[in-house]
């Protein structure tokens, strides 16, 4: 008989767990291996997890038992904006790059230096991690406005102070925007240089290269000074954001005397062939990446580069060899292509509008009807006093010419002259030539008489005036030059006061005296008027701030210009004009005594002419018989 089923499996399953007893441990102590090994791994995943979530506490904190949350490290706190300004041109353009910079999320201040103090608080940007933007304007001979003098003073004698020395400002990070006129060579953004300079010097790190708005449209990079600026704020904030991450580009270095260029460039130059390479940097300066530098760096790169300029005299031939080789192909691409240097350059000298769409806004705000690329028309205000029945201007008292139908224009917006009294808020454009674009005279006048007849309408039905002197005021009798600007720089000043003569329209011209050779050039006006802001070489200067190194000279020969049409032209007594804005209190130009017929107008004068009665002479004689006439005249 068998054994029983469970005693035989009971005994089978011991004796075999008996014999493979090996294997068993083998097994057990094969899982508990694995086991260890899990808890290893993964004990040492969550230390590293921990390591990088917490920092290392310090060890006060540690003491008391408490363990300090992480915290990001921080790579910008801020942007600080100043600005000096003399025209508000500059703080108008910081008010501007605060509103872009509100979308980072950044603390922003804006700073007028005028407001601000130096010795105090700009160490203190060493360690506040901001970024200082820094917008200046640079005023009349290349000085500083008003606002930034005291800071930029102080600036330059830091900078050569050896007891601040070349880290004084080390850790601040800034950028500059320079506001100018290229038309002032030798002050060209004077200010804005000179600040990025000694800033510098002092150890501060840019954080790009430094911008330089131009009002001069012929020359701006981008058309204007408000492009300049656009394009500059544009690179500002892209760099900024690089900041914000922690992407710090250094400056590669061959960076000398405070000044921005780039090192790959610098040894591009420094190649055979380079002048290629200076026409390319010109065209593509506008390209160049912003970086950071600061003296150190910069001073350490320059000394590196003098060791490597050495060029050794037997290389001479081998380089003249391939510049020789560069031009002939460059000379056979250009035969291929059919462009040649001259078409290229006739391309790039293409004239711009005078009237950029900054411009343009903001004289169509002041009422200005614009037309084509330089010339504008408005109405006077005795234009519209005259259209309501009430008294004229001056020529209105003297000449009776009827104020409702003067039409008020110009052929040229630009001025030689930056006046401080302007009334343009020194929006237009300056130069000392003719350098734009250029309407023929036709159309202009043909639009300004449509501009002015389109202005009038608007008075139709307005309270006050008179229908009669409404339906005279559609029909321009008389066109006065003197809206803004200089007309006499229009090329074809002689052509369109003809076409005004031909449609029997009487012309007013004034000249700010700087321009003799057209003064003796120009055709016969009903009324000319020369005018004299100052007496005296300084005054004129500070006052009108022109642009022509020699405006004195111009200025006395305008006058002698003037005088020479009143003899020896078919000018009558009264159709040449000295108009004067200013007080004259010393130092009359001879042309003055000269010439007593010509005819001296302006109410800030007058109460002078009695004390100066022994200079003036038959002048004030003239003069005293008008006052009243005058005076009339200008309190209507």
């Amino acid at each position: 008989m068998y054994p029983a089923l469970d005693t035989w499996d009971f005994s089978s399953s011991l004796i075999s767990l008996w014999i493979n007893r090996f294997y068993i441990y083998l097994g057990f102590a094969f899982g508990f291996s694995l086991w260890i090994c899990f808890q290893i791994v993964i004990r040492k995943q969550n230390k590293n997890l921990q390591e990088k979530t917490i920092p290392k506490a310090s060890q006060d904190l540690m003491t008391n038992g408490y363990i300090s949350r992480p915290k990001k490290e921080v790579f910008v706190s801020g942007v600080k904006i100043f600005y000096g300004s003399q025209t508000g041109t500059a703080k108008g353009f910081a008010t501007v790059l605060a509103e872009a910079l509100s979308s980072l999320d950044l603390p922003l201040a804006m700073i007028n230096l005028k407001d601000y103090d130096p010795d105090d608080h700009l160490v203190e940007e060493v360690t506040s991690k901001n970024v200082c933007a820094f917008l200046v304007a640079t005023y009349t001979d290349g000085q500083p406005p008003e606002s930034a003098e005291w800071f930029c003073k102080w600036l330059e004698e830091a900078a050569n102070d050896f007891r601040f020395g070349k880290t004084y400002l080390k850790g601040m990070r800034y950028a500059v925007f320079g506001l100018g006129n290229s038309v002032y060579v030798s002050h060209f953004n004077k200010v804005g240089k000179n600040v990025d300079k000694w800033l510098w010097m002092l150890g501060a790190r840019r954080v790009m290269t430094r911008g330089e708005g131009d009002g001069n449209v012929v020359k701006s990079k981008h058309g204007s000074i408000e492009a300049d600026f656009t394009a500059w704020k544009a690179k500002f904030i892209s760099r900024l954001q690089a900041l914000r991450k922690g992407e710090g580009k250094r400056c590669r270095g061959n960076c000398k005397k405070g000044k921005c260029e780039s090192s790959q460039r610098g040894s591009e130059a420094a190649e055979p062939g380079s002048h290629v390479q200076e026409e390319l940097h010109h065209r593509d300066a506008e390209e160049e990446e912003p970086f950071e530098s600061s003296s150190e760096e910069e001073s350490d790169a320059e000394d590196r580069q003098s060791q490597n300029s050495v060029v050794d005299v037997e290389d001479l031939g081998k380089i003249m060899d391939h510049v020789k080789k560069e031009k002939r192909e460059k000379e056979q691409q250009e035969g291929e292509t059919g462009v040649t240097r001259s078409t290229v350059k006739s391309e790039a000298s293409e004239r711009r509008a005078m009237i950029t769409p900054a411009l343009r806004e903001a004289l169509t705000k002041q009422g200005y009807q614009l037309i084509g690329s330089h010339s504008g028309v408005k109405l006077c205000r005795w234009t519209k006093s005259m259209l309501r029945g009430r008294g004229g201007c001056y020529k209105h008292t003297f000449y009776g010419i009827e104020s409702h139908r003067c039409m008020e224009t110009t052929p040229s917006l630009a001025c030689a002259n930056k006046c401080v009294f302007c009334w343009r808020h020194h929006t237009n454009p300056v130069g000392t030539e003719w350098r734009w674009k250029m309407d023929q005279p036709e159309m202009i006048l043909k639009e300004a008489i449509e501009n002015h007849q389109n202005m009038i309408k608007q008075f139709k039905g307005v309270p006050g005036v008179k229908e009669e002197r409404f339906e005279e005021g559609m029909t321009v009798k008389h066109c006065a030059l003197s809206l803004v600007g200089e007309p006499i720089m229009y090329p074809e000043i002689n052509k369109f006061l003809k076409l005004l003569h031909e449609c029997k329209i009487s012309s007013f011209l004034v000249t700010n005296a700087q321009f003799p050779a057209e003064i003796r050039d120009l055709k016969p006006v009903t009324q000319l008027y020369v005018s004299v802001d100052a007496s005296t070489k300084d005054s004129l200067k500070k006052i009108d701030r022109p642009l022509f190194k020699d405006f004195w000279q111009r200025f006395l020969d305008s006058l002698k210009a003037l005088a020479a049409k009143a003899h020896h032209s078919p000018y009558s007594p009264g159709m040449l004009h000295i108009s004067t804005h200013l007080a004259i209190s010393a130092g009359v130009p001879s042309t003055f005594l000269e010439n007593p017929d010509l005819v001296f107008h302006g109410i800030c004068v007058l109460h002078l002419l009695e004390e100066r009665e022994d200079v003036f002479g038959p002048v004030w004689k003239f003069s005293k018989n008008r006052r009243q006439f005058l005076l009339q005249s200008n309190t209507k």
